[in-house]
């Protein structure tokens, strides 16, 4: 997936994650033990950060989490800071 996105291309399964800039991306991969997601800054300078990754325990709603959310901002602002 991320071999794609460096190529430039977009996966189907690829939606942006609002509220938190441009460039904020999640991708939901599914499979028979459940739903995972991968967040990520597209370019950052002219790279590709991996933010976080979790397994989505919730069993209602396709939302993402607040707590992985939260997680998300505390760590795009360490990143932005460490690349300043």
């Amino acid at each position: 997936m991320l071999t794609l996105i460096a190529e430039g291309q977009t996966p189907d399964n690829t939606k942006p994650l609002t509220g938190l800039g441009a460039g904020v991306k999640e991708i939901i991969l599914r499979d028979a033990s459940g739903t995972y997601r991968v967040v990520y800054a597209l370019k950052i300078d002219a790279d590709i950060w991996v933010i976080h990754a979790f397994k989505k325990k919730s069993k209602t709603g396709i939302k993402t989490p607040k707590e992985e959310i939260a997680v998300v901002k505390t760590r795009l602002k360490r990143l932005k800071e460490i690349l300043r």
